[in-house]
């Protein structure tokens, strides 16, 4: 019988070593497998935060685009609204010059229709005395009613010619029926002169105003004519 106890106590020795080894071992395991888990769990953590963070700056970027878009959306509106308004002060503009001149054209058409049906006309000529000693004539301005018609610079060759008798031509044009002021500035021998005549200008009339220089003085002269037509 105490053989038996004492072989018994034999096996349990024998086996208790053997069972704390396996233990041991599924323990380590166990931590290994822990500790993997854990360092799993750290990484996922890590990268859901870096997910949370892209997040973040993806949705202030989209705010930001929102933002910018809007705000050009608010500037093309503005720019439409004042390219419509500069649209319709261009169409507006248009149409007044448009008016203008119609109406330019309508006043001509009747000032054209008004000297053709009177017929007068106003002829204006200078020349030069060839009996006298040749007069130098220099730079000469026409004014018809106050308002400047011709300008001349007369040379040695012009005075020549006019010294030989020739007549030049200042003005020639149709006029209304009525009076009219015709002055006349001129260099002559270095003096500048300035002489003014009033005719009446009639219908269906030619009205002449001759200019002349004689002995270094400038003479008007006015007459008319009705056998030489204006037209």
């Amino acid at each position: 019988m105490n053989r038996i106890a004492l072989a018994a106590l034999a096996v349990i020795a024998i086996a208790t070593p053997g069972r704390a080894t396996a233990q041991n071992v599924q323990q380590q395991a166990y931590e290994s497998k822990r500790a993997e888990l854990v360092k799993e769990l750290q990484q996922t953590q890590s990268q859901l935060a870096e997910v949370r963070s892209a997040r973040l700056q993806l949705a202030a970027r989209i705010e930001m685009v929102i933002a910018q878009m809007l705000q050009q959306r608010a500037q093309a509106l503005l720019m439409s609204n004042e390219q419509n308004a500069l649209q319709q002060l261009d169409a507006i503009l248009t149409s007044s010059q448009d008016n203008l001149l119609a109406q330019r054209d309508r006043f001509t058409s009747i000032g054209d229709a008004v000297r053709q049906r009177s017929g007068a006309m106003l002829v204006v000529l200078l020349r030069a005395d060839s009996s006298t000693s040749q007069p130098m004539l220099g730079a000469a301005t026409l004014q018809v009613d106050n308002a400047a018609v011709q300008d001349r610079t007369y040379n040695a060759t012009a005075n020549n010619a006019l010294a030989m008798g020739a007549v030049d031509q200042l003005y020639r044009s149709n006029v209304l029926p009525t009076s009219h002021t015709v002055t006349l500035q001129v260099t002559v021998n270095g003096t500048p002169m300035t002489q003014t005549v009033s005719v009446n200008a009639s219908g269906e009339t030619v009205t002449y105003v001759q200019f002349a220089v004689r002995n270094g003085q400038v003479v008007p002269t006015t007459w008319t004519s009705r056998g030489t037509t204006p037209f």
